[in-house]
């Protein structure tokens, strides 16, 4: 039995982005996942956009699991998307607390990703198998680490069945936090979350914004390389494929791709690990 893999896509915006995605999907089946997963805009912005293409995934025979956050929800709501993501057939979720509009107090009755697990726990029984977010190098809004290690420890005792992390590229923070949890009572599986390295600077915003560490011998390499793209990408596979054979080596339960609704340099790296 080979390693577990996972891909995430984002919802697309367009018609012409739904088309290509299609392709995206069919060419990553190819690696047998166990599931894949959609994405939910900010305030579940994306709704409507999350749940379709969480159905053509499942109408196209694969597991889908729905990201759903609960900023600004109320029970009623999330129990009735509750009960459509049930008829969708989807039985798999990954429960967020999600993140806030620009200009957006909190709202809501849930004011955490812990309150809204208990909740489909209470109002679904099994119904799902429920993943949270787990943050290695801590999310950017904790106090501490150590406030965030409890919260994620909060959110698993709620009833969570496992855990995807936020990517990263240092394979000891991801081992240090696995190990900080399980002493903290923590005993589900903590998949990896694996962001492929194609572009330079998207990959630093994006990782400054949501407080993903890229060390800096990566950054310096990623900068001296300037607007050559093949090389950066070159140098991105190398350094991406080393991390995802580090945890392997390490026993972990699985990998979870972003795949950022491009197949090519997910492809890449499963063919280089062989996986």
């Amino acid at each position: 039995m080979g390693l577990p893999l996972s891909f995430e896509f984002f919802p697309p915006k367009t018609p012409e982005g739904a088309v290509k995605l299609r392709v995206v999907r069919e060419k990553l089946y190819a690696k047998r996942p166990e599931f894949c997963s959609v994405t939910y805009g900010a305030g579940g912005s994306t709704q409507e956009g999350t749940f379709a293409t969480v159905a053509e995934i499942q109408a196209e025979g694969m597991a889908a699991a729905s990201h759903f956050s609960c900023v600004g929800a109320t029970k009623a709501t999330v129990r009735e998307q509750l009960k459509q993501l049930q008829g969708m057939g989807v039985k798999r979720l990954v429960a967020l607390r999600g993140d806030l509009p620009s200009g957006y107090g909190l709202g809501g009755e849930f004011q955490y990703a812990s309150d809204l697990v208990a909740f489909i726990r209470t109002e679904m029984g099994d119904a799902f198998h429920i993943e949270v977010a787990a943050y290695p190098e801590f999310h950017p809004q904790a106090r501490s680490p150590q406030a965030d290690l409890q919260a994620f420890a909060t959110k698993v005792k709620a009833g969570a069945d496992s855990a995807i992390t936020q990517y990263f590229f240092n394979s000891d923070a991801y081992f240090r936090f696995v190990d900080e949890a399980y002493k903290l009572g923590v005993d589900v599986p903590i998949v990896p979350g694996i962001m492929p390295i194609t572009n330079a600077s998207q990959l630093l915003r994006f990782s400054d914004a949501c407080g993903a560490e890229v060390p800096r011998w990566i950054r310096m390499r990623l900068q001296g390389f300037g607007d050559d793209t093949a090389s950066i990408q070159a140098f991105g596979q190398d350094v991406v494929a080393d991390l995802c054979d580090q945890l392997r080596n390490a026993g972990v339960p699985g990998l979870h791709f972003y795949t950022m609704n491009q197949s090519v340099p997910t492809l890449a790296l499963c063919e280089a690990l062989d996986l």
